[in-house]
């Protein structure tokens, strides 16, 4: 009777101890898909590492390494902002409130960006109207 209760616990170990086994493996096969910087868009650009595609670029980008845009003061605090690259007489725009960016032009230099109802402005920085009322400045 002893040998066969014995034989039961060492039974019940060992398979434990595989089932564990079989557990970790599991986990490192989800690790492995699992990859920090393989969160790669359409256009191969990685968002992890702060790239975004530019229309206008043609190429994935950091839009914070372009110019800043903060919300108008209009007595609320935001936590986001919005960027603007420039390339010639075109501007590209990066809403925070928008998944697409906006593609603005200008006739000449001097002159403000625009499309449709948005319009920006170089003054003391920039200035972003949208339907006439400022939305954005920076510089």
């Amino acid at each position: 009777m002893k040998k066969i209760f014995l034989f039961l616990i060492i039974a019940g170990t060992f398979s434990c101890a595989k089932k564990v086994s079989q557990d970790k493996v599991t986990s490192k096969e989800t690790e492995k898909e699992t990859v920090v910087g393989g969160d790669s868009d359409s256009h191969g650009c990685k968002a992890s590492a702060g790239y975004t595609w530019s229309t206008l670029k043609k190429e994935c980008i950091r839009i914070f390494e372009g110019t800043r845009l903060n919300h108008a003061e209009d007595g609320k605090t935001y936590t986001t902002a919005a960027y603007v690259i420039f390339d010639g007489n075109k501007a590209e725009l990066f809403l925070d409130t928008q998944k697409e960016s906006i593609i603005l032009e200008r006739k000449s230099e001097g002159d403000s960006w625009k499309k449709d109802d948005i319009e920006l402005i170089p003054w003391k920085g920039y200035v972003l109207k949208k339907a006439g009322k400022i939305v954005y400045t920076g510089q």
